[in-house]
């Protein structure tokens, strides 16, 4: 069974872009040693909050938009065996571009 998740308001699923498991000396890096991912790729994106008239606020980011985020924001949710974070989209710092 496939499930997609659809956000509400100014949030967005990202899917987090794990680090290198082995350091460069070739140290292998258990999971709670390693930092927790700070860049990710937007998977869905919510309509976006709305003004005092009632009228939607675009988002500014996009589906397969890749970007930074704040170290500790978000929910953390396990979809199908993948780690997903919902984020506001104020908890997003930059979109990667290049």
């Amino acid at each position: 069974m496939s499930m997609s998740l659809k956000p509400l308001g100014n949030r967005v699923v990202v899917e987090p872009i794990e680090q290198e498991e082995v350091t460069a000396g070739g140290i292998v890096l258990p999971e709670t040693a390693k930092e927790k991912p700070q860049k990710g790729t937007v998977l869905s994106v919510g309509p976006g909050e709305r003004d005092d008239e009632g009228k939607r606020i675009p988002m500014d980011v996009a589906k397969g938009d890749t970007v930074l985020f704040a170290k500790y924001a978000g929910t953390e949710i396990k979809v199908e065996g993948k780690k997903l974070l919902i984020l506001r989209e104020s908890d997003l710092l930059a979109i990667v571009e290049g």
